[in-house]
């Protein structure tokens, strides 16, 4: 480990510094989990500040008991043997099953993904520290927190250019009018599916999923509306 922060610069002190004992690892633990955890806090997320702190410290103590177990046996008797690294495969299914509780599916949706990754990125900081990786913990904190803040805003951005609507048209019995909405959707550079058709004599009912940019919804709406062919058009939701 000294050779490693040696090799990126780091003078002899400052390298002496980062042999933190038992409480500074928990110390530093607490503040890296705590950083990624006031971002979800701030977001409204379900796992905030303290849920991310927890898992962080925690990943931390396991780890410093897996390792120090490992060393007090290896260094008894010449019989036993001590693997630290089964702890530490323990943490990570420990933390899949806390991820799966925070993962949310309805109508449709998968809601929590980026909670449960969190959670499983925190954790893996916390084994980082206790295994005295410093400098990796640190980056990684710095990396995952510039991931969440600021790709959640091109993300806002994105989505917010993106409109996902449900029309309801009721026309003319013309089969031709189906083909045709559908067509003026896509034109305009919209994705377009057809949820339901119903048909009768005296009308069509046809209901249309429409995904792309709100502007475009808009300007092919303004257009269909008109078309003679086109009795009534309803946005679903």
């Amino acid at each position: 480990m000294e050779d490693s922060l040696a090799s990126i610069g780091l003078s002899d002190g400052l390298v002496a510094s980062l042999h933190l004992g038992l409480l500074g690892r928990l110390l530093l633990a607490a503040f890296l989990g705590g950083i990624i955890g006031l971002e979800r806090e701030l977001s409204g997320k379900p796992a905030g500040l303290r849920t991310n702190l927890l898992i962080c410290v925690g990943a931390t103590l396991l780890m410093e008991v897996s390792i120090n177990l490992s060393v007090s046996a290896n260094l008894g008797s010449g019989e036993m043997r001590s693997d630290p690294a089964r702890i530490a495969a323990q943490i990570v299914s420990g933390i899949g099953f806390l991820g799966a509780g925070t993962i949310i599916q309805a109508r449709g949706s998968i809601i929590g993904l980026t909670t449960a990754a969190t959670i499983w990125v925190v954790a893996a900081i916390g084994m980082a520290v206790g295994g005295r990786f410093y400098v990796e913990a640190i980056g990684s904190t710095i990396l995952v927190g510039t991931a969440l803040v600021m790709l959640g805003r091109v993300e806002g951005i994105i989505i917010r250019r993106r409109h996902a609507q449900r029309y309801l048209f009721a026309l003319d019995p013309d089969p031709d009018l189906l083909s045709f909405i559908s067509d003026t959707f896509r034109e305009a550079g919209l994705r377009v599916e057809t949820e339901s058709v119903e048909k009768s004599h005296e009308q069509y009912q046809a209901t249309f999923d429409v995904d792309g940019q709100a502007r475009l919804h808009r300007r092919v709406v303004d257009s269909l509306i008109s078309h003679t062919g086109v009795r009534k058009m309803t946005r679903i939701f």
